[in-house]
């Protein structure tokens, strides 16, 4: 049986002095990143944009099977509130669209104070949808968009809810919204940012994504507890970890 693709990689491609020789010795960061890791999430689209062209030399330095996770401006998200986004989004993707067929998914992260409003967030989505048929995870923080009407419009829209640790709210716990694709987003835990995961998680972690291998779904699991370096060991450890799972 052929499996879907699972993607492990981290938050950017930054590598840590420790560990650098399980990498490429030659070729830039990413090239080297994209030696072992065969995703990426870029970030910084979140804070500033990015050139298309700048986009385009990013997705010729990594293997053709390689895919990036471009998280949406927080003009977009956090200062609009999802209002009024489509010519924003055209912008975006005008840009993003450098990647070519290496964007493979779009992370839409929402404010901790941004409520579920059904008529903002379906309009929202049939904006996005104009303009990208691909990918979507969006990660929410406030506990209205982890109910049963956020989760059918998500899935009317085949976007997939981020399952996020730290786990703000119960029904964070598991995957939500479109079953298609199951995106993990791992910030560090206790401390955001900073704190290494260990083992007994990462075997957690590579069970929960044998289990959606198995039922035909699709998965990313991003590591973003970068502050410290920890992020590429934790996805390292999380890929040997997955291989004793998978076949």
């Amino acid at each position: 049986m052929t499996l879907p693709a699972c993607r492990i990689g981290c938050a950017g491609w930054s590598l840590p002095r420790t560990g650098r020789d399980a990498f490429a010795a030659d070729g830039s960061h990413l090239q080297r990143y994209a030696s072992r890791f065969d995703a990426s999430e870029i970030n910084s689209s979140f804070h500033r944009p990015h050139y298309h062209d700048t986009y385009r030399r990013w997705a010729d330095s990594v293997p053709s099977s390689f895919r990036f996770s471009v998280k949406l401006p927080r003009g977009i998200t956090h200062e609009r509130r999802l209002h009024d986004g489509a010519g924003p989004l055209r912008e975006f993707f005008a840009q993003a669209s450098g990647l070519g067929a290496a964007l493979g998914c779009v992370l839409v992260q929402l404010p901790p104070s941004l409520a579920f409003e059904p008529g903002v967030a379906r309009r929202f989505f049939i904006d996005l949808r104009r303009q990208w048929s691909g990918d979507v995870a969006v990660e929410p923080r406030h506990v209205s968009w982890f109910g049963a009407q956020a989760d059918d419009l998500l899935t009317a829209h085949r976007a997939c809810r981020v399952l996020a640790d730290p786990v703000l709210h119960d029904a964070g716990a598991r995957p939500g919204g479109w079953p298609g694709l199951v995106y993990l987003r791992l910030h560090g835990s206790p401390r955001v940012y900073y704190s290494a995961y260990g083992h007994p998680l990462l075997d957690a972690l590579a069970g929960r994504l044998a289990l959606a291998l198995r039922e035909g779904q699709p998965a990313w699991c991003i590591f973003d507890n970068t502050a410290a370096g920890a992020a590429v060991d934790n996805a390292l450890s999380l890929q040997s970890a997955l291989r004793t799972q998978t076949p």
